[in-house]
């Protein structure tokens, strides 16, 4: 007699949300590069396209069908439902890139538990990549067609670096401007200057490459939860740690800080 081994216990709701990311690549790869693509300014400054809207209205309509007991809380239209289940959406991530062509931004699809990040899906499909994970499942990803060396779209497991010394360590910054602003820049320059590399990806994709293994250090300043949640999953199934800059568990502080796990504690103690 055989026994099957038990479902991961998200395992539905993981499912569901990769249902939601293909439905919102389609809605949102409709709209990328149209010269007719609706921009507006939201009261914050910050841009928001029809393509936002369209997707967020999207993936509620969905979840109101597949998980009506469940609360929402997304970029464009707020919190729906006061649930300890909690889906969380970012439509467009990345909505400057976005209008302006380039192909780096992703939807963020999340599902937390008592405010805690349990399920999470980021899309890029300009990129033709998807990243997934859920509590107990560990971290994956599908490479693009055509970008593997055996033409291989098979999705496969990733875990972050194994690397010890921050003289060895890849560090991705978002921009100089929002560590400036946060009263940070002295302190960003200092970890700059103690790791063998820097650079600025930008967005939902730094945390894709380190959760791959591809670099150890990301961090940014004025970041909400919407921006935060399904990146969370992804990074700790891979192995890694995600904090605040100042070293505080989850998505609701403002600020955000990941690393392979190895070098974490020594990278707050540079931006202390």
């Amino acid at each position: 007699m055989t026994t099957d081994a038990p479902e991961a216990p998200f395992a539905a709701d993981l499912a569901l949300a990769l249902e939601l990311a293909d439905l919102a690549d389609s809605v949102s790869l409709a709209r990328f590069r149209a010269v007719d693509l609706d921009v507006r300014t939201k009261p914050d400054r910050t841009p928001v396209t029809e393509a936002d809207l369209a997707v967020e209205r999207a993936l509620r309509d969905r979840l109101a069908i597949a998980r009506p007991d469940d609360g929402v809380l997304g970029e464009e239209f707020g919190t729906e439902g006061d649930a300890s289940r909690q889906w969380i959406i970012d439509p467009i991530d990345g909505t400057a890139n976005f209008l302006r062509g380039v192909p780096v931004w992703a939807t963020l699809i999340a599902l937390a538990v008592d405010g805690v990040p349990v399920v999470g899906v980021v899309a890029m499909p300009a990129l033709g990549r998807r990243w997934w994970a859920a509590r107990g499942t560990g971290a994956w990803t599908t490479d693009a067609p055509g970008t593997t060396s055996d033409g291989s779209v098979e999705p496969r497991r990733i875990a972050v670096s194994q690397v010890a010394d921050l003289a060895d360590a890849s560090l991705s910054f978002q921009s100089l401007a929002q560590w400036r602003d946060a009263g940070y820049r002295d302190r960003l320059l200092a970890l700059a200057d103690r790791v063998w590399r820097d650079r600025a990806y930008g967005d939902a994709w730094s945390y894709m490459l380190l959760a791959e293994g591809l670099l150890e250090i990301v961090g940014e300043f004025d970041v909400k939860v919407y921006d935060l949640a399904a990146l969370i999953p992804v990074v700790e199934e891979a192995g890694g740690r995600f904090t605040s800059i100042t070293g505080e568990p989850g998505p609701g502080h403002g600020s955000s800080l990941a690393t392979n796990g190895l070098l974490h504690d020594r990278v707050l103690d540079v931006l202390r």
